[in-house]
């Protein structure tokens, strides 16, 4: 019989999703978001992604053999409570309650994944739930889903799991050994989400933004040194600025942050609004060179000499989605290869949770090659959409069904004559970036497109870069290298000649986050950036979610209708059917 292997996240209250592993194949993958149109999710459990996994693969409840779930119980014999509750004695409820307390989280998210299984028509008492260590689920979605097969360090980066903070690590023949981690307060994570959160932006959201700001800033104008330290292999972050909680908090209308008052006493008042202007832009600049050196110094001290040994890394939780930091590791010369889970953040977890307990039960996973692992909707799901919006709005839309293999050249031609094009292709992706499944897609020669998605589209701050996806042939001629880039989670430097030739997706630091594609994994976004490159010379597409700002990314074609009509896009490409507004 095939060992099935349901994960399921939502531990730490946001990014819930759902992962199934049948005989250790990866079969589907989806983030609640997406299905109840809300970003993040947060306090919601996986039921909706978890229907459609086990739609996806026509599996019952029954059939199931293990729930695996990223969190567990900690002991009070371990160190990580009394390590918590330690250097948070300055909050005494706190402290007593890791003590006393410790795992009441852990029973909370327990009774509401029961509660999840029962919705979803499992029996309980026939159902084996599996609790693995959050952390460890964030390294074996890492490791696991590599295709590494030899010794591999292993990084996981991220606010927090239970108590831990960071994990440093090492696989080898599909077993994951722990070499440390550091807890709460002392996350790299947790301080970059405090800054995050002072610079005006949301936690667990605008961490992505604050990187994109930091190339505007110049990091040498403010020393951040006091915020954290990394000695004798101890990462301490320093609680009287940031990682704070009860009364040490700042809080500015009724809400609480994570810095203290003691931090804008010091930094001045905590940003607003869209502009990316000083001295903000300096803070991020400063903040996003802290991290850096900060993580750096701690993979050295704990990874280096796996890393010389064998060259590999595997990378996962929220922070390895910070491209920047992943353009030093992989640019130092003993890096052979950097892996980065494409869901690095909690919604990997249902993978990693999953991954680790189908090893443990002899069957191994394969190496992750793409996310398209969500839903897909045929034409006949679109032309229904399509009915469906016309009757509810009294309009008469203006489509048009294409043939199947002119798809492509025909959507090149659209955006060789400078129009953006929403793209809605294939399954949905898995994890936060958009690959040519649901995009907005421009082409990165004409100048200024990627304004006017950026003011028209997308609704957000002006200063924020757009990223390229391209043929696999391009990638070695704009980058100068072949390092596997097929999820957009590293930077490159851009050669000076590809800088005019796509100027929309070069970033003020001269980089590109990229997708390099090959053929076999998304053939029409493939075949399109092909037509592309015989129109405009260039095997590149400027791509960035389909989505507007604070809304999570498109599932349904009925979510791209509504997004479509309440924005300036004026061509819709869902499967094989184009959409256009009226007039054009």
């Amino acid at each position: 019989m095939p060992l099935t292997v349901l994960g399921l996240s939502g531990a730490v209250s946001h990014d819930p999703s759902a992962a199934l592993y049948i005989d250790g194949k990866l079969v589907a993958a989806a983030e609640e978001e997406r299905f109840v149109r809300d970003k993040h999710a947060k306090n919601r459990m996986p039921y909706e992604a978890a229907r459609f996994c086990l739609a996806q693969a026509g599996v019952k409840p029954a059939g199931v053999d293990v729930v695996a779930i990223p969190f567990a119980p900690v002991s009070l014999l371990g160190p990580a409570r009394w390590y918590y509750a330690r250097r948070y004695a300055y909050a005494p409820d706190r402290a007593l309650d890791a003590i006393l307390m410790g795992n009441r989280r852990y029973r909370r998210y327990r009774k509401r994944i029961e509660w999840c299984l029962i919705q979803l028509g499992f029996d309980l008492g026939k159902t084996k739930i599996q609790p693995v260590e959050h952390h460890l689920a964030h390294a074996a979605s890492a490791y696991l889903c590599s295709g590494f097969t030899g010794k591999t360090a292993i990084l996981g980066i991220d606010g927090k799991g239970e108590y831990a903070t960071t994990f440093f690590g090492w696989g080898e023949n599909g077993t994951i050994h722990k070499i440390k981690e550091f807890h709460d307060p002392d996350s790299l994570g947790g301080l970059y989400g405090a800054m995050t959160e002072y610079l005006g932006f949301d936690m667990l959201d605008g961490e992505f933004k604050v990187m994109g700001m930091a190339p505007y800033g110049d990091p040498s104008k403010y020393d951040f040194s006091r915020l954290a330290k990394f000695e004798n292999g101890e990462l301490i972050v320093n609680t009287d600025y940031v990682n704070v909680i009860g009364l040490r908090r700042y809080k500015e209308k009724g809400k609480g942050y994570y810095f203290s008052p003691k931090l804008v006493e010091w930094l001045g008042p905590r940003r607003e609004g869209d502009v990316a202007d000083e001295p903000y832009i300096h803070y991020a600049a400063s903040m996003q060179a802290l991290f850096e050196k900060l993580a750096l110094a701690m993979m050295d001290h704990y990874l280096g000499d796996i890393i010389r040994e064998t060259g590999k890394i595997a990378f996962a939780g929220g922070c390895a989605l910070n491209v920047k930091l992943n353009q030093k590791i992989i640019a130092r010369p003993e890096v052979k290869e950097l892996f980065v889970q494409p869901a690095a953040s909690d919604a990997g977890t249902a993978v990693g949770a999953a991954a680790w307990v189908s090893q443990q039960r002899g069957a191994p996973v394969e190496k992750m090659e793409h996310v398209y692992l969500g839903p897909e909707y045929s034409n006949e799901d679109v032309i229904a959409a399509i009915a469906h919006y016309e009757r509810a709005h009294g309009i008469a839309l203006d489509w048009e069904k294409i043939d199947s293999g002119a798809v492509p050249e025909k959507v090149a031609r659209i955006l060789a004559e400078g129009h953006p094009v929403a793209w809605f292709q294939g399954r949905m992706e898995f994890g936060p970036r958009a690959l040519g499944g649901r995009s907005i897609l421009g082409c990165p020669s004409v100048p200024g497109v990627a304004d006017r998605i950026n003011a028209q589209i997308k609704f957000r701050e002006r200063w924020r870069p757009f990223c390229p996806s391209m043929l696999d042939t391009v990638g070695p001629q704009m980058f100068g290298g072949d390092h596997p880039a097929p999820f957009m989670t590293f930077t490159f430097e851009v050669k000076e000649e590809w800088k005019t030739r796509v100027p929309e997706v070069v970033h003020g630091d001269g980089t590109s986050r990229a997708q390099v594609l090959r053929r076999e994994f998304n053939p029409r976004y493939y075949d399109l950036m092909a037509e592309l490159e015989k129109l405009t010379g260039n095997g590149v597409v400027l791509n960035t979610s389909l989505n507007r700002r604070g809304e999570p990314m498109i599932c349904s074609p009925a979510d791209a209708l509504d997004m479509f009509f309440g924005s300036d896009l004026q061509y819709l490409a869902m499967q094989d059917v184009m959409v256009r507004k009226a007039g054009v």
